[in-house]
C-alpha cells in the first residue's frame, strides 16, 4: 500500500528525520551514558526513561524512513470551482443545523479538532471535488450517515502550516 503524500509532507518527514537523526539521537546517545552511571540499572528510573525516549525516537525514525519510501506523489491543484486539497470549505449540517469550515489535508497532517480532515475519511472522500450549492451523503458506518452541503470553497495551497501528526 502506497500512502498519497504531497511534496510538502515528504519535506516536512525528510526535515523531522534528519532532526532525529543527527540532533536528537547524539543527544540521546549521551543521556543513556550519562544516567547508566547513576548506578543499578534495575532500579535506575531515568535511565529506563532515557532508553524508552530513545526507543520512542528509533520508531519514529523507522516510521518517517517507510512513509517515504512508500509514498505516492500526489499533485494538490483542482479546478477552481470544486473542493481539492487544503481548500478552506464551508460546510452546512443540515441535521444540526450548523456551517462549519474544515480544509481538506493528507492523512499525516490531519487533525479534526482542529478543522483539518484527512482526505481518506468518510467525510474527506465525500466533499474532495464538490461545488459550491453540492449535497452529498458522508456514510460513517451501515447504520449511520448525514447530509451535509458545500456552502463555500475558498482556493489555498499547502503552506506547510499544518504539521506532521504524531504518534
Amino acid at each position: 500500500m502506497h500512502d498519497e503524500l504531497t511534496r510538502t509532507d515528504l519535506k516536512k518527514m525528510r526535515e523531522e528525520l534528519d532532526y532525529r537523526r543527527l540532533t536528537l539521537m547524539p543527544e540521546l546517545i549521551e543521556e543513556v551514558k550519562r544516567t547508566r552511571a547513576f548506578g543499578d540499572l534495575s532500579e535506575n528510573f531515568e535511565y529506563k526513561a532515557a532508553k524508552q525516549a530513545q526507543n520512542k525516537n528509533r520508531s519514529r525514525s523507522r516510521y518517517l524512513e517507510g512513509m517515504i519510501k512508500s509514498a505516492k506523489v500526489i499533485d494538490d491543484r483542482s479546478a477552481a470551482d470544486e473542493v481539492g486539497l487544503f481548500d478552506k470549505v464551508e460546510i452546512y449540517l443540515p441535521e444540526d443545523d450548523e456551517t462549519e469550515t474544515i480544509q481538506v489535508v493528507t492523512t499525516v497532517r490531519c487533525d479534526p479538532r482542529k478543522g483539518l480532515i484527512s482526505k481518506e475519511s468518510p467525510f474527506g472522500q465525500q466533499v474532495l471535488g464538490k461545488r459550491v450549492g453540492d449535497r452529498f451523503t458522508v456514510k460513517v458506518s451501515d447504520s449511520y450517515s448525514y447530509e451535509a452541503v458545500v456552502r463555500s470553497i475558498t482556493k489555498q495551497k499547502d503552506d506547510g502550516s499544518a504539521p506532521l501528526m504524531q504518534f
